[in-house]
């Protein structure tokens, strides 16, 4: 359960200030115990409420759904994909508005492969048929915006679209589209559905483009800002974060290394480091396209291939070594912070990469901030 906890608290932290997502506000641990204090959900799963009702009108429908789809916009602009998402993972607050939870299965920028996720993974009966055949890569907003048809399907029916224990069966009626819409669900709703329901990816309907369909924009709340305490994050018109609010810089210390924390792991047993989370930290005082160009200079001269992911964070790649760097703003225009996170090869980074990079970012550091004095 270790590596599904940490992925959870770290994407949480990236999405404290959507107001449809559920926050968290502290880690605590243990030896034995860990302790996520999170954003009290007073009215309980959206899949109980829909089990009292037996299914949602289409207004009321329609409402859960725009929070769903704003939430998750915010996730994938944001470089996390949830890859879990169904009526149990919806809860509601006392004022009936939705938070989506649980995000132990989610992807972040650093689980990429050439650009794609590659684990299976999520409820067989809301996972996208990409994820279920195992034959490839997959693109997880993508994944996502299924499962968003598939949820929009059940609220306003009541009941699955494809509903059969046996997968191989349940992914012929998806090829198929081998699914009936009831009587009382009106046109532009299942335009909606059929268009997020598409089997194939490349085809189907992104998230983005719900915001210009006319079913969907019927009674639309103007979004709101992201939430901003006086140690506000703020974000940027593409989602891009630009400053760090005082949850992220704990979350981002040491406390959140949960490997010393269990007897069981396998860096308690000796076993091998190779591809455990490393991460170094610097801070600086350039501006943050500054420092970005400067990372994708110095990784271009040391033979690492770059790519830039949709949330800005820079992926770089030499043989069987991956780094994710991330730049946060800490005081504008004065102090940014630098991630540099090993993702794959951490020991041959160390043995053969990190003294060069060290020499190709000098000009930059202020300090290190998890280096051991010389």
């Amino acid at each position: 359960m270790e590596p599904r906890i940490i992925r959870e608290i770290d994407a949480m932290r990236r999405l404290h200030h959507h107001p449809n997502i559920l926050k968290i506000h502290e880690v605590m641990a243990t030896k034995t115990k860990i302790h996520l204090v999170v954003e009290f959900a007073a009215g309980g799963e959206l899949f109980s409420a829909l089990s009292r009702r037996g299914r949602f009108s289409e207004s009321t429908a329609r409402f859960y759904f725009q929070q769903l789809v704003s939430a998750l916009r915010f996730c994938h602009r944001n470089g996390v994909a949830h890859r879990d998402l169904k009526p149990q993972n919806l809860l509601l607050d006392a004022d009936g508005n939705l938070k989506v939870s649980d995000f132990g299965l989610s992807a972040l920028p650093e689980h990429l492969k050439d650009g794609l996720l590659h684990t299976a993974c999520g409820t067989p009966a809301y996972t996208a048929p990409e994820v279920l055949r195992r034959n490839g890569g997959y693109d997880g907003s993508k994944a996502d915006a299924w499962s968003c048809g598939l949820i929009l399907y059940v609220l306003l029916a009541g009941y699955l679209p494809f509903d059969d224990l046996n997968i191989p069966a349940m992914c012929k009626k998806i090829s198929r589209r081998d699914y009936r819409f009831p009587d009382w669900v009106s046109k532009r709703a299942r335009i909606v559905i059929y268009r997020l329901l598409d089997p194939n990816p490349e085809t189907r309907m992104n998230l983005e483009g719900l915001f210009s369909n006319e079913w969907f924009k019927k009674s639309l709340k103007p979004e709101l800002e992201p939430e901003k305490s006086v140690f506000g994050c703020d974000y940027g018109k593409e989602g891009k974060v630009l400053g760090l609010n005082a949850f992220h810089i704990i979350s981002m210390s040491s406390g959140l290394d949960l490997s010393g924390l269990f007897e069981t792991t396998s860096s308690s047993q000796g076993g091998n480091n190779n591809n455990t989370w490393r991460e170094k930290r610097f801070t600086s005082s350039a501006k943050i396209e500054v420092v970005e160009e400067k990372v994708k200079e110095v990784g271009g001269v040391l033979g690492f291939k770059v790519e830039v992911g949709k949330n800005s964070a820079i992926g770089l790649v030499k043989g069987k070594v991956a780094l994710v760097v991330e730049v946060f703003e800490i005081v504008p225009c004065q102090l940014v912070l630098v991630a540099v996170k090993v993702v794959e090869g951490g020991l041959e980074f160390e043995d053969n990469h990190w003294e060069d990079w060290k020499v190709g970012l000098q000009d930059l550091v202020i300090s290190w901030h998890n280096e051991e004095p010389s």
